[in-house]
């Protein structure tokens, strides 16, 4: 089977751990373990945990775990969620349980990679549904249609949006649903920065509350801060979680036991993990939104969800050109829009810490100094 060679993944490997200031990490601030057991009220945890034996656990998650994902939409159950590595592994397993060479596979663009190379390296024919600027990076719905013919066997979408922030509000979220119903396809809707509503009048539902073929994946990483668990979930119906179970005996047995225990501490108490992580998103996108109207050299649609925003750089170089330079002389780290398919962008995660946020957008400022 090949696969394309993922261009994110590769660039951030490459630079991510020998830079002083990361500018491209797009989780939100990381928890130390100390820091999380403190938070939950759980410094026992460890205490209590060291008795336990060490077999494989829960195959789909332990109950406790399922549960709680579960009780953060209206319509899912225990029985409608699966734990798996990570969002990248549930989206994975359902391309991998989904998808039949000759199949229409429709997905966004810009978007992370493997919402769409996956598909393409199981033999689909893959559409890509390209958003625009002027369209603040939102899915043109009449376009979409054109794309849809009668193989359509799943559209992809990623709500809120990696790279650019930006968010499907709940009418256009129908919409969407009703032209997959329409093509009776599946709809993979990656959630993996759900939560990270600025404004709590923004908050949309998940796809799987709307269309009973959908197919929701979140993630621990990003929103949670538990990133070192490397978990994450499919939601769907039971038939598609059966579908799901069949394949996955084949690539995975279950997760490990002390990721889904303390993955399960946080599903109890997701109120506090976003009030922290809200808080610090605010502060930073403050900072963010001042220095981007300050800097005639980028611009910006202003993300409305995520840790994510996407700026357009009007340098004489080209955007990977940029961020490596960028490195060189600065050590400072950003994600060319290349690594997207997207020349002339630059993606920032601003989920770090304020101050790294302030002296990373400091160093950029001088940097782009030598292009005026």
């Amino acid at each position: 089977m090949k696969v394309d060679p993922f261009l994110v993944e590769h660039f951030m490997n490459k630079y991510e751990h020998h830079v002083e200031l990361n500018l491209a990490e797009t989780c939100v601030n990381p928890f130390t373990l100390e820091e999380f057991l403190t938070l939950m009220d759980r410094e026992d945890f460890f205490d209590e945990f060291k008795k336990k034996q060490l077999t494989y656990g829960y195959i789909e998650g332990s109950p406790e775990l399922r549960k709680g994902i579960a009780n953060q939409y209206k319509t899912m159950k225990e029985g409608n969620i699966l734990v798996c590595g990570g969002a990248i592994g549930a989206n994975f397993l359902t391309f991998y349980s989904l998808v039949e060479p000759g199949d229409t596979v429709i997905s966004i663009l810009p978007s992370y990679q493997q919402l769409y190379s996956t598909a393409r390296s199981f033999g689909a024919n893959v559409k890509l549904l390209k958003l625009k600027w002027e369209d603040q990076w939102l899915p043109d719905l009449k376009e979409l249609v054109k794309l849809v013919d009668d193989k359509t066997k799943l559209i992809v979408m990623n709500n809120p949006h990696n790279p650019t922030g930006s968010l499907i509000d709940e009418s256009l979220l129908k919409r969407i649903c009703q032209v997959a119903e329409d093509a009776g396809a599946y709809l993979l809707s990656d959630e993996t920065y759900y939560g990270l509503f600025y404004d709590e009048k923004d908050r949309v539902p998940s796809a799987v509350d709307i269309y009973n073929k959908a197919i929701a994946t979140g993630s621990f990483s990003k929103g949670l801060s538990l990133t070192g668990l490397r978990l994450g979930w499919i939601a769907a119906s039971k038939q598609i979680i059966k579908e799901c179970m069949d394949h996955r005996d084949y690539t995975t047995i279950s997760n490990g036991m002390i990721d889904d225990a303390l993955a399960a501490i946080a599903m109890k108490n997701l109120d506090r993990i976003y009030e922290r992580n809200l808080k610090l998103l605010k502060t930073n996108l403050e900072i963010l939104s001042a220095w981007v109207e300050n800097e005639p050299l980028v611009d910006w649609i202003p993300p409305k969800a995520a840790s994510v925003a996407f700026l357009k750089q009007h340098t004489n170089l080209s955007s990977e050109e940029l961020c490596v330079k960028l490195i060189n002389e600065k050590n400072t780290f950003l994600v060319p829009g290349e690594c997207f398919e997207m020349e002339g962008y630059i993606r920032m995660g601003f989920g770090n810490k304020t101050e790294v946020l302030k002296e990373g957008l400091e160093r950029f400022k001088e940097f782009l100094d030598q292009f005026r």
